[in-house]
């Protein structure tokens, strides 16, 4: 009988301090869940930056006086078929700048990068060629960008790829001033130039081998559709 007693006390706590458990397990549970919505509902401000449609009018009519004129003059008399538009937009997929974020935010993690700290767009014109990196050119000769992620160094921002170690490495070290490699140890030494002063061969070599590149181009770009700002 007596055994019978502690068997049964026996049980009765381990029944209490499983009650006990779970209570508290669904109060962690309801607690991040609610936790998460707080998180969900909560409003988004605007960031610094964000401007009025008529400021933005004003600046985009400024481009039209100040550059349009000087731009077009200068590639109707320099490339290959005339009546050239200066272009005055690029876009990109709202889907893939997500994605691009996404990316860069997983390769930084694995290269052991503490904060990506900007992303840096980089104004580029492409060349009077029908092929350019191995992509139809849509608009020979026009403007375009591309965009590269940067991290601190020393109290500055680098634009930053991933090298063939696995590892950040700095562009300005593998890219130099007019765009020749300066024998970033990650990737081989070539005279060939790429980057950001590109010879736009659409047979030239690609420079630089392995590792993993963050710069994002192939937007869409041309002269302004009706209806934004014209």
């Amino acid at each position: 009988m007596k055994h019978s007693k502690q068997l049964l006390i026996g049980l009765f706590a381990i029944l209490l301090v499983s009650t006990i458990s779970c209570k508290d397990k669904e109060r962690e549970n309801n607690d991040e869940k609610l936790g998460q919505e707080k998180v969900q509902n909560q409003e988004i401000e605007a960031p610094e930056g964000i401007i009025s449609l008529n400021d933005a009018k004003s600046i985009y009519d400024n481009y039209t006086k100040n550059r349009v004129g000087i731009i077009e003059e200068y590639e109707n008399k320099t490339r290959k078929s005339p009546d050239f538009q200066a272009a005055r937009f690029v876009d990109f997929d709202y889907e893939t700048i997500k994605q691009y974020i996404d990316y860069v935010d997983q390769e930084a993690e694995k290269a052991g990068v503490e904060k990506v700290t900007k992303l840096r767009v980089y104004l580029a014109n492409y060349p009077d060629e029908e092929v350019f990196a191995g992509k139809e050119v849509v608009h020979p000769k026009q403007n375009s960008v591309f965009m590269v992620p940067t991290l601190n160094v020393d109290g500055q921002n680098y634009g930053f790829y991933i090298g063939s170690d696995g590892k950040a490495a700095l562009i300005k070290n593998a890219v130099g001033a007019k765009g020749q490699g300066m024998g970033d140890a990650s990737r081989p030494t070539t005279k060939s130039y790429a980057g950001f002063a590109p010879s736009f061969s659409a047979s030239s070599p690609t420079p630089y081998q392995g590792g993993g590149d963050l710069t994002l181009n192939s937007g869409h770009g041309g002269p302004p559709p009706t209806g934004d700002f014209q």
